[in-house]
């Protein structure tokens, strides 16, 4: 479930940045300017928004959010960040986009990287990725070996062993994001809408089942500190339905990640999928603290 918080209203004109990038006007890195600009790449445009103080660190949206959505996570990291946020194709103030799948997604994530490892070569960002961010967050590091300080993964990347998607609950599912593709008709035209229809979403579930089924080997191939930040209802705490299935589903895959990386700090939130909006203040305190001892249980 996920629980929308109010729009982030985008001030000022975005400058405007080329496959091959362009010049920025820097503000002072001592204060909380924001700076906003795009960046077009495979024939999509993608808005970004900077500012804060401090290390740089990336906040990466999910499937169905935009960096509007994530505006009280990042405020609060903007305190001692440098935080650059962005929205992915079709979502937010992004344009639309001929094709919606997980790689052409993980190529708006390699796009932003680029162009900030071209504003600041020598600063390696804190990557933080939400959802379907989190396993952008974790592709993007383990094909770009050096580029990031370290990784926060918020719900999502999770190796679960089974897929959510079968063919039982598809007619439930389809049903479910057409119904909230209708919801999302109101956001048109907002830093908060959602461009793909209920078949796009449902098709990109269906191939995050995939990626997930593979990614123990993405996390091999990392070198940098992981912190999982985790809800212990991603379904919902209702004891109806698919809700408690999928919910051991998911405290399954983390205990599988646990297990073979126990260096991966996690922390567990009383909360369903949401908890990046119901819990931003926690969440954006554990970011701060970086990593910490595996397996703290956070409330």
């Amino acid at each position: 479930m996920t629980t929308k918080t109010s729009a982030i209203e985008v001030a000022g004109p975005h400058e405007s940045y080329g496959d091959h990038g362009g010049d920025e006007q820097r503000a002072e890195r001592g204060d909380r300017t924001m700076r906003h600009f795009t960046i077009h790449h495979d024939g999509v445009t993608i808005p970004v928004s900077r500012g804060g103080r401090g290390r740089p660190l990336v906040l990466c949206p999910g499937l169905n959010s935009t960096q509007a959505d994530l505006h009280e996570l990042a405020d609060l990291l903007r305190r001692d960040h440098d935080v650059v946020t962005f929205d992915l194709r079709g979502h937010g103030l992004a344009s639309a986009a001929d094709r919606y799948s997980f790689e052409a997604f993980l190529s708006d994530l390699v796009a932003v990287m680029a162009e900030l490892g071209r504003l600041d070569p020598d600063a390696a960002p804190v990557l933080v990725g939400y959802s379907l961010g989190a396993d952008l967050a974790v592709h993007y590091a383990s094909e770009h070996p050096g580029t990031v300080a370290e990784i926060v993964l918020i719900d999502g990347a999770n190796p679960v062993p089974e897929p959510f998607i079968t063919e039982a609950v598809l007619p439930e599912f389809r049903a479910i994001w057409e119904d909230l593709a209708m919801q999302q008709e109101a956001e048109r035209g907002t830093a908060r809408q959602v461009l793909l229809t209920a078949q796009e979403i449902l098709d990109l579930n269906v191939e995050i089942d995939v990626v997930r089924s593979r990614i123990l080997d993405r996390y091999r191939k990392i070198d940098r500190p992981i912190s999982l930040i985790m809800s212990t209802s991603m379904a919902g705490a209702g004891g109806e339905g698919h809700a408690p299935r999928f919910n051991r589903n998911w405290r399954a895959g983390v205990e599988r990640l646990v297990r073979e990386q126990p260096h991966i700090a996690t922390s567990w939130f009383d909360a369903d999928h949401g908890l990046v909006f119901t819990h931003a203040p926690h969440i954006a305190r554990i970011i701060r603290r970086a990593q910490g001892p595996a397996g703290r249980a956070t409330s």
